[in-house]
């Protein structure tokens, strides 16, 4: 596929190499010629310097041949006006991000008038990923499948664990619970599971299972599954405000803590039913008076990534609340996770991994059957959803005799409705929905999975 981006910030960088490496043609577009060259110096992308929401400039970077256009600059109308321009001129696809809240309800609007393929709003997506987990506290992440009727549930084991210093083979025996291990994270490693593998205190590991059977097996190894029932969110800014309406209409109590006076008197008027504080969460005192120390979650989403880490690394000292991190750079992730903070938000993983799912869906017209895909390790293991197709040459054989790539996991099947963690004797159906974790990057179909010859 031809792909313009238009915008080289860290989520138009991140997007161009991903993509890139799916082996799409990319062109990327910036008022800066420093950031364009430093994304073609690196990579196998062509760059045009200039207005990426100019007619002459989309021409130049080939507009009348691609197949869609990203639009991912600081500028909300910028990136819709990027949008219609490519339409009228390329006929192609088009993705804008739009964050201004105020553009939130319009959002359909916008999509249908302009004939937008995509909306992607970064804070939306990472509130509706906070209220996921703060459902589920125990979860590092949840990413779901075949249209939520599959989970993949990250998770820290805990001291005292009743599996640590067992064997995968033996949790699953033990326990007799219909999950699949799938990945394991240690001291910065990433394995993908076998039998023989031994649990650590602090592993962070993936399990996939249907949702109620996911809810056994955290029962039986004595894991916390009750939802969180009041949140002390520090920041108001506009992932504030998703989440907090989100919560709300869960019925969780929200308790927001704001230095800007006139940042809280606006809260107080779109969201009457929130108790809004105005103070400087720095600050440990207001923490403590306000009852962190009984609080059921923490949630830091201030602008500065180094207040974040410290304001949860204060709450894990003070409560046993689960722990959300917004970090805006992604530098210096690998840095960051080690830092034990428990869940990790980073608003543009999220933006680009949505838009290169929706890339990979594109391609299902051209032969690709990835329906979704998913980072489990970032960089090292993925996710990814199949359709199995009628002459498919996989159909029909017992997986114990399809010969697999090394570290691939066939992690569940949903047929009719059904979720089937998969043993050797399973076989693909045609029509089958399955989930493959790999450490292969870039999955395309299906058989990719297997060994050649």
């Amino acid at each position: 596929m031809d792909i313009i981006i238009v915008g080289c910030g860290k989520v138009g960088q991140t997007l161009a190499v991903q993509l890139n490496n799916d082996g799409n043609n990319i062109t990327v577009i910036d008022l800066s010629a420093a950031k364009v060259n430093e994304v073609i110096s690196r990579h196998d992308i062509m760059g045009v310097v200039g207005n990426g929401a100019t007619h002459l400039i989309q021409q130049e970077a080939g507009i009348e041949k691609a197949d869609l256009l990203i639009a991912v600059t600081g500028s909300d109308e910028l990136n819709l006006l990027c949008c219609l321009i490519a339409k009228k001129e390329g006929n192609c696809q088009t993705i804008a991000r739009v964050r201004n809240p105020q553009y939130s309800s319009e959002a359909n609007f916008l999509k249908d008038e302009l004939g937008l393929a995509m909306i992607i709003n970064p804070e939306y997506a990472s509130a509706a990923e906070i209220a996921r987990i703060l459902r589920f506290p125990s979860a590092i992440k949840i990413d779901t499948f075949a249209k939520g009727r599959v989970e993949l549930i990250k998770f820290r084991l805990p001291e005292g664990s009743p599996i640590v210093n067992m064997a995968v083979k033996e949790v699953i025996a033990r326990l007799k619970c219909d999950v699949l291990i799938c990945t394991i994270e240690r001291d910065g490693e990433a394995y993908i599971a076998n039998g023989d593998f031994v649990f650590r205190e602090k592993d962070v590991i993936s399990v996939v299972a249907s949702p109620r059977k996911a809810n056994d097996f955290f029962n039986k190894i004595k894991y916390k599954m009750r939802s969180v029932r009041d949140v002390m969110i520090v920041g108001g800014g506009e992932i504030t405000h998703y989440l907090a309406d989100i919560l709300l209409r869960s019925d969780i109590a929200v308790k927001v803590i704001e230095k800007d006076m006139k940042t809280c008197e606006e809260m107080c008027t779109t969201l009457p039913d929130v108790t809004v504080i105005n103070g400087d969460a720095v600050d440990q005192e207001i923490l403590l008076e306000e009852g962190l120390e009984n609080a059921d979650g923490f949630v830091a989403l201030t602008n500065l990534d180094e207040e974040n880490i410290l304001l949860s690394l204060f709450a894990k000292n003070k409560s046993k609340c689960k722990l959300i991190t917004k970090i805006n750079r992604i530098d210096f992730d690998d840095v960051v996770n080690q830092l034990d903070l428990d869940t990790i938000i980073y608003p543009k993983h999220l933006t680009a991994e949505s838009i290169v799912r929706y890339v990979r869906a594109m391609k299902n017209t051209i032969g690709s059957n990835v329906e979704t895909l998913y980072s489990v390790i970032k960089d090292k293991v993925e996710a990814a959803e199949f359709i199995v197709r009628e002459r498919s040459p996989i159909v029909g054989i017992p997986l114990s005799e399809l010969k697999f790539k090394k570290n691939v996991l066939v992690a569940a099947i949903l047929r009719d409705r059904k979720v089937i963690i998969p043993r050797g004797h399973d076989v693909f159906m045609p029509g089958d929905a399955v989930v493959i974790v790999s450490e292969i990057m870039a999955l395309h179909d299906i058989t990719d999975v297997l060994k050649k010859g």
